[in-house]
């Protein structure tokens, strides 16, 4: 996913420069101190850019987390084609279990998180991120359905939210320890379930109550 910022010009020109300098500098101070002990004057001096001018692009704090976050969204990611329904779930739940526990590399998207509940920005810029990740996991369902290992109706968000979400339950709330045992689990769960037709997209009205 790319968002054009403002003040964005012609790639590798000074204006760039300055976006991805500032940018990757709010990411690391995020990472490094949390959304509500980073300030603009920090990333200025991290980014080398004076602060007057992160101030007039980003005007404040949740400014700069929201695109920064956006910004972080852009790193590739595509998933596993391993011709298997349950093995390419197991693939991408084990990402999501090694992004979130591998010193050095969890401290991000655990601060991104803890910041979506301190600013609506990050909030967006957060759900904006999923929506990206939820879009390229698709293509594992709709390579299923095309095997015809799932129903054609099959939800492809129901099933990363499926695989996915045990793992971030685990880790954000019941404060369990995750381990590649805990992404099989979940895959293992989130195919049954898709087998199964119960992640099939549901009609408005057409729910199962009365």
């Amino acid at each position: 996913m790319t968002t054009e910022l403002p003040g964005t010009s012609r790639p590798g020109g000074r204006t760039e420069r300055t976006r991805v300098a500032v940018l990757r500098a709010t990411l690391d101070l995020l990472a490094e101190v949390g959304f509500s002990d980073l300030t603009v004057e920090a990333v200025a001096e991290r980014s080398g850019v004076h602060k007057t001018t992160v101030y007039r692009r980003w005007e404040s704090r949740e400014g700069l987390v929201a695109a920064a976050l956006r910004f972080g969204a852009g790193e590739p990611w595509s998933p596993a084609d391993t011709g298997s329904l349950v093995a390419d779930l197991r693939r991408m739940a084990l990402d999501v279990v090694l992004a979130l526990t591998t010193p050095g590399q969890r401290e991000l998207p655990t601060a991104a998180v803890l910041a979506a509940f301190q600013s609506e920005r990050a909030a967006e810029a957060l759900r904006d991120f999923y929506q990206d990740r939820h879009a390229r996991a698709a293509l594992i369902v709709e390579r299923a359905a095309a095997r015809g290992e799932v129903p054609a109706d099959t939800d492809p968000d129901e099933v990363t939210r499926t695989v996915c979400g045990p793992v971030f339950y685990r880790l954000f709330v019941s404060r369990e320890p995750v381990s590649e045992e805990t992404a099989e689990i979940a895959a293992e769960a989130g195919a049954a379930a898709a087998r199964a037709g119960v992640l099939s997209r549901r009609l408005p009205g057409n729910g199962d109550g009365g």
